[in-house]
């Protein structure tokens, strides 16, 4: 059985509940079993138990938060028991979505509680898809009319809509889906990357990267929403169409590992497979590593800009200069730097720049 978990969030009346529907008639139809988690914190404000009636916002992010992880647990259990090949679990916001309503402390005290640390929760899914409040965008839908736990002024939606991004941005499967399209479109683009993400279809990405100045890195740990993480890339032996590697993630010296399949279409776009690895199946794997190649090391920075999520890579042999990726659906998407962020010039297209390239220098 192939147990999937994602999350799919965002800020307030950004279409959400439409998306789950979208979502059961998508997939049900690929034959996935879907399972839905239902959204925590408006059960619990629903039936009276909100930040405002507890002792503190703490006592109820706490148990918020508990509440939050038994359920997934539960679900991942059932799913377990049943007699399905491909099984989608969807949680309708995840347990880092808490974290845009704490502050530093709050949260601290929370994961302490828990016995978790930030990353081990972000990983605890394979991938969150966002979707931007329509008060960014889309004013004239944004409403409070259709869910009684929505309290929020279009000025603050919009300031939950970044925090809710700063607490997953450092994932490496997150998506944002703006209001660049109408309503219905925005579903097709969310279906578009669930589908891709899950290797469903002739679906595709479009990565485009560009060559950029060597980062400040002072700037760089002043965004309040970046995330740096290590990377080590082995690629293993394969056809020379597909490219097939292993890669270790390490962040504050806790490491997860992947194994990913990419198979190139043309220039720009590509198909992707990648699944998550235990330690020993990544060590075992490496067995296969193609010793025509060296392995890439690499500094990220993830953050989010303009509803866009960039990926920073820093490499040991260059002092300067850096790469800056972004992941689009549709490949004339329009693309705003931080104005931080040098772009030299674009090299999707420039094989010189791709880590195979590097790998067997």
């Amino acid at each position: 059985m192939n147990i999937t978990k994602i999350v799919v969030t965002g800020g307030p009346c950004a279409g959400k509940s439409t998306a789950l529907s979208w979502i059961q008639n998508a997939f049900s139809q690929r034959g996935y079993t879907v399972l839905f988690v239902p959204e925590t914190a408006t059960e619990l404000i629903s039936g009276g138990v909100a930040p405002w009636t507890c002792g503190t916002n703490l006592d109820f992010q706490k148990g918020q938060m508990r509440l939050q992880l038994e359920k997934e647990a539960i679900f991942e259990q059932a799913a377990r028991t049943m007699n399905t090949e491909k099984l989608l679990i969807v949680c309708d916001r995840g347990a880092l979505d808490n974290k845009a309503y704490m502050d530093d402390e709050e949260y601290e005290a929370v994961l302490k509680g828990l016995g978790k640390t930030h990353e081990e929760l972000l990983l605890s899914y394979d991938a969150v898809f966002h979707l931007v409040t329509a008060a960014n965008g889309a004013e004239q839908f944004y409403t409070l009319e259709n869910n009684a736990a929505r309290t929020e002024s279009p000025e603050e939606a919009m300031a939950l809509d970044d925090k809710l991004i700063a607490a997953w941005t450092g994932h490496p499967h997150l998506r944002v889906i703006d209001n660049s399209t109408d309503f219905e479109n925005k579903m097709k683009r969310l279906i578009s990357g669930i589908a891709h993400f899950l290797g469903e279809g002739a679906t595709y990405e479009t990565e485009r990267m560009f060559l950029i100045e060597y980062p400040d890195f002072k700037w760089l740990e002043s965004v309040p929403n970046i995330r740096h993480v290590e990377i080590v890339q082995t690629f293993l032996e394969s056809d020379k169409k597909e490219e097939v590697r292993v890669r270790r993630r390490n962040y504050r010296g806790h490491s997860v590992y992947f194994l990913s399949s990419k198979l190139n279409l043309n220039g720009e776009k590509q198909t992707e497979i990648e699944c998550r690895l235990t330690e020993s199946e990544y060590i075992r794997l490496l067995m296969n590593s193609d010793t025509k190649r060296k392995q890439v090391r690499k500094d990220r920075y993830c953050l989010t800009y303009e509803n866009r999520y960039f990926k920073l890579d820093v490499f040991p042999f260059w002092n300067d200069k850096a790469i800056a990726a972004v992941e689009l659906v549709d490949e004339d998407t329009d693309i705003v730097f931080p104005e931080n962020i040098k772009v030299i010039r674009e090299i999707t297209n420039d094989e010189t720049y791709k880590n195979p390239s590097w790998a067997v220098q």
